[in-house]
């Protein structure tokens, strides 16, 4: 099977990267890591995000896609939840818009299925991640995987990725706790 991996940044997604790259996901003969983050505000911490995943993709000879950023697009999908809270209406609508250009990006490439990295920051809800990569649109399978989080955790220890504290949306920075 041909897996396409949504990635919201090298942090999050360098477990599952690793495992797919070392042949420990069962059936999945082929994968590709797709960075498609229009949620991303600035553009400046767009940026930042998706050269830290280029560098640990390339680093380890792993396939990428890095996907237009459109922004403004963004903002009209999630129009009228911008005062959702996080794990609210707003980040389920953000997820499927992000499967269904995925699963979009899957069947015109080749691909048989989509999973993602998504939920697995704990300012996100993977049972919500897993719910928008069911229902998504698109005759793409979703994967739910149980990615080794003691893994992703070793690999951020050893490495310098670049860190943020917000999932990525100015939305999320507005709700951040304050410490």
């Amino acid at each position: 099977m041909k897996l396409v991996l949504v990635s919201c940044c090298a942090p999050c997604s360098a477990g599952a990267i690793k495992q797919l790259h070392n042949g420990e996901i069962p059936d999945i003969d082929d994968f590709i890591v797709l960075f498609f983050n229009p949620n991303i505000w600035p553009e400046s911490e767009y940026t930042k995000r998706m050269q830290e995943q280029m560098r640990y993709c390339e680093s380890l000879g792993v396939k990428y896609k890095i996907c237009e950023y459109n922004h403004d697009a963004w903002r009209a999908a999630v129009c009228g939840f911008e005062n959702e809270p996080e794990r609210g209406a707003r980040c389920s609508i953000c997820f499927a818009y992000r499967f269904e250009y995925a699963k979009k990006f899957a069947r015109e490439n080749g691909y048989d299925a989509v999973s993602s990295v998504l939920g697995v920051s704990k300012h996100k809800d993977q049972l919500q991640v897993d719910a928008a990569g069911e229902s998504a649109p698109g005759d793409i399978l979703y994967l739910p995987i149980k990615w080794d989080e003691k893994l992703r955790q070793q690999i951020n220890r050893e490495t310098d990725f670049y860190r943020q504290n917000y999932c990525g949306c100015e939305f999320s920075v507005r709700n951040k706790p304050k410490n």
